[in-house]
């Protein structure tokens, strides 16, 4: 029969969530390609249904994941950066929420690097062995600010009124 996923049981608490509309279009993704990364446990949100609810961390790695994907990046590749970034951004991500300053994550798929200093991003780029990619993760929390949230019952009503005009 059909495999049924288990929600989680954690409690928002008031915490944003994101459908997953809004992260394909923050994200610049299909909504097939977060189904994918879901089924492959890549980024694994919350189900309520046949939903998925995005934390704001989890919208933050998918842009991540997405960058790197465009610059080319394996899934193996993004694996281990994901493990790194799971890792670290726990710590930092609310600095970097409420901060003004830039972190950047700096990468060449094997070595992997969380910068929030200028002179240390550079340094790293003049002591590659190899081309190094950058991810300004900050620019991808800003993303999550700038992106309006729609009333849910907003949206169905303007669906609801545009099948009645078609009807009609």
């Amino acid at each position: 029969m059909f495999k049924t996923k288990k929600t989680r049981s954690e409690n928002d608490g008031g915490v944003r969530t994101f459908a997953s509309s809004d992260v394909s279009r923050i994200a610049q993704v299909s909504l097939r390609q977060l189904q994918w990364w879901d089924e492959r446990k890549v980024v694994s949100p919350r189900h309520e249904g046949h939903k998925r609810l995005y934390r704001a961390e989890e919208v933050i790695e998918i842009t991540v994941i997405a960058e790197l994907r465009r610059k080319g990046f394996s899934l193996q590749k993004i694996r281990r950066v994901l493990r790194f970034l799971q890792r670290e951004m726990g710590k930092r991500l609310a600095d970097v929420l409420q901060a003004d300053s830039d972190l950047h994550l700096v990468t060449d798929g094997k070595s992997i690097y969380l910068e929030d200093q200028k002179d240390r991003i550079i340094d790293i780029l003049k002591n590659a062995k190899q081309p190094m990619f950058l991810v300004c993760v900050s620019d991808q929390v800003r993303r999550l600010d700038e992106s309006p949230r729609k009333p849910v019952r907003a949206e169905a009503a303007g669906a609801g009124a545009r099948r009645t005009a078609r009807t009609g």
